[in-house]
């Protein structure tokens, strides 16, 4: 594909979704608390999630503006958790998306209440009054929870924080990976393909995609880590291995994390030539996006 044709989409797709985002995040929540959720979400990052969202979406020809809410729910989840991570409780870590985290800048009560904020506001989002259907809302709730809550997200940083300090094998570190990272990107693609009509084939098919590049997102956050300095990723450089967290690079090596990157996008490309989707190059694209970015 023309890189061109790619940027173009890209460009289309997330001016729909800034526009979208900054207005369902409200400016004039009480007491400060609008400006910390609109500093911890509007301030750009890859955007990566409601991307995949939108390109699950026009993989099945399925409803714009379902997955347009989608996909600022999506990142209103994400975006929460790493307000919460980067408190001092957590990842204790003062830079984030380039700028100083939001607890940093609005101090730790405000940053933790925004988070709360933002997370409820997601599920706010995907139910609206009129435009979505009652089912389609229930299933792109359902997706959401699950992918945020104990079996995902939520656990995953739980098994992240019990395992400082531990050494864990192969096995261990992907289920950590898989739940802390991996579940919501692997939720992004699904909750665009349940905004149209798919096959179980083609649902599979799109469940192993995200799985694939969600855990290849998470081998490359680990391999940036080490190669990488704070002002190209934006965020503290090193900082898994001055904490004494396990990664890919440690279990691994740095060659074979890279590998095993490669091989997690080959998966992702096989999962779209089995899907009998015929619009999937979107996602094709983001698949190597994923596992060559540098930040």
């Amino acid at each position: 594909m023309d890189a061109g044709v790619f940027d173009q989409w890209v460009q289309r797709s997330l001016h729909a979704f800034e526009q979208a985002l900054d207005a369902w995040v409200p400016a004039d929540a009480p007491a400060g608390l609008g400006d910390a959720m609109r500093y911890a979400v509007l301030g750009g990052g890859k955007r990566l999630r409601p991307l995949l969202v939108l390109a699950g979406c026009d993989a099945v020809q399925g409803d714009a503006q379902a997955a347009l809410r989608a996909a600022c729910a999506v990142e209103l989840i994400h975006a929460y958790s790493l307000v919460h991570d980067d408190m001092p409780c957590m990842d204790n870590d003062v830079l984030r998306r380039g700028k100083p985290t939001v607890h940093v800048a609005y101090g730790e009560a405000q940053a933790m209440l925004a988070g709360d904020a933002m997370q409820a506001l997601a599920f706010e989002v995907l139910t609206p009054d009129e435009g979505v259907s009652p089912a389609l809302q229930a299933r792109l709730c359902a997706l959401l929870a699950r992918a945020s809550g104990h079996a995902g997200m939520a656990g995953g940083q739980a098994i992240d924080l019990a395992s400082v300090g531990k050494c864990l094998d192969e096995q261990a570190l992907r289920d950590m990976h898989r739940r802390k990272t991996g579940v919501l990107l692997q939720a992004s693609v699904l909750m665009g393909a349940a905004c149209g009509q798919t096959s179980p084939q083609a649902w599979q098919a799109l469940s192993d995609y995200g799985a694939a590049i969600g855990l290849a997102f998470q081998v490359v956050d680990d391999i940036l880590d080490v190669t990488q300095d704070s002002a190209v990723l934006g965020k503290t450089a090193g900082k898994d291995q001055d904490a004494n967290k396990p990664t890919y690079v440690s279990v691994l090596g740095l060659e074979q994390a890279h590998a095993y990157a490669c091989r997690l996008r080959g998966q992702a490309h096989e999962a779209l030539a089995r899907s009998g989707l015929a619009s999937t190059a979107w996602l094709s694209v983001l698949a190597d996006k994923v596992v060559d970015r540098d930040n």
